[in-house]
């Protein structure tokens, strides 16, 4: 592993300069890896192995879904098949349904893990939280997880694009004895940048975390607040838009991206630069209680309730839609939606 150095406080990462990609083929020539579920991380994963030249299969119910796996090149017989034929034809279970169908489709899932065979996450939920979950794998199945850090159409593009999306990896249980190979193999595979160790219980606690505040959920507030305050202050809707979303979107962002937050204020008008410095810290501090309060409520496992309560309810999807609407509706992003249909790529 490489030993990087972030801020005086060193760290083993792998990179694929000593995983190489043939590397990782030859760890998983004798694998067919099966990803159940073709949903969010599905079709960027299950597409960047076969890529990769990985041997995948998908499995998937008839549907909307299947015909997209369908458009996307998977062969129905061939190379994509009903959930459990997928699972009896797979050695490496990726299991990249939703949190709530997982704990569905356990009972199901559990039948087919035979003995060596691999269970693969990219998300911790259902094994940190077995408790609510009911998901406890055999022990004599390999588990470890591959969590790519963003949403599986990010993994896709990058990957085209010939970059990648970072990944944190995890061994759960090691039957095999060859557990942390297939499991940074399979981080290549699906198109890593670099990947950095943690654990099942750290995955999930940062991932809920951080989509619930800065990834999301903060986001979204800070957005609708700022937005708020400019409309009320007589400022159009285009220029409330613009100045809160799509600047930071469409120009900082993807320079922040690039080279640092710390270049940014070095290289922004000496107005911006002031403000910027002389703000920051107040912003902080304002939000650091609710950061607070939001990492108690995971790491008290109340948000992992909350999700398979509400997840599971038979009516999810409509009161789903309710919530959706409500920002969809909202005059910030129904601006939004003008202000990207002007964009010159659009024009």
């Amino acid at each position: 592993m490489a030993k990087l150095n972030f801020g005086g406080v060193e760290e083993e990462v792998v990179t694929r300069e000593e995983f190489p990609l043939e590397k990782a083929r030859e760890i998983l020539s004798d694998q067919t890896i099966a990803v159940i579920g073709y949903g969010v991380q599905g079709p960027g994963q299950a597409m960047n192995m076969r890529d990769n030249g990985l041997n995948v299969i998908v499995g998937q119910r008839k549907g909307k879904t299947f015909d997209k796996a369908v458009a996307d090149g998977w062969v129905p017989g061939e190379t994509l098949f009903e959930i459990e034929e997928a699972l009896a034809k797979g050695t490496i279970i990726c299991y990249l349904l939703s949190d709530a169908a997982q704990i569905e489709l356990w009972p199901t899932v559990k039948k087919h893990l035979t003995p060596g065979k691999s269970l693969y996450f990219s998300h911790g939920f259902g094994i940190t939280y077995k408790e609510k979950t009911g998901i406890v794998p055999p022990a004599d199945v390999d588990v470890f997880l591959t969590a790519p850090k963003g949403s599986g159409t990010s993994l896709r593009r990058l990957f085209v694009a010939g970059k990648g999306l970072n990944s944190s990896f995890a061994v759960y249980q090691d039957a095999t004895g060859n557990a942390r190979n297939k499991c940074i193999a399979m981080g290549i595979g699906v198109g890593s940048g670099y990947l950095f160790e943690t654990n099942f219980y750290n995955e999930v606690t940062s991932d809920l975390t951080g989509e619930r505040g800065t990834l999301m959920g903060c986001i979204q507030g800070i957005f609708a607040a700022q937005y708020e305050v400019l409309r009320a202050n007589g400022h159009s809707p285009s220029e409330a838009f613009n100045e809160t979303v799509e600047e930071l979107t469409q120009s900082l962002m993807p320079l922040v991206a690039e080279n640092g937050m710390d270049w940014m204020y070095a290289n922004c008008s000496t107005t911006a630069q002031r403000g910027a410095l002389d703000w920051w810290k107040p912003f902080r501090d304002a939000t650091k209680p609710v950061f607070e309060k939001l990492y108690e409520s995971v790491k008290s496992q109340n948000e992992a309730e909350i999700s398979i309560t509400r997840n599971s309810q038979s009516d999810y999807r409509e009161k789903l839609e309710i919530e959706l609407a409500e920002l969809r509706d909202s005059e910030m992003w129904r601006a939004g939606k003008t202000v990207r249909s002007l964009r010159p790529e659009n024009a």
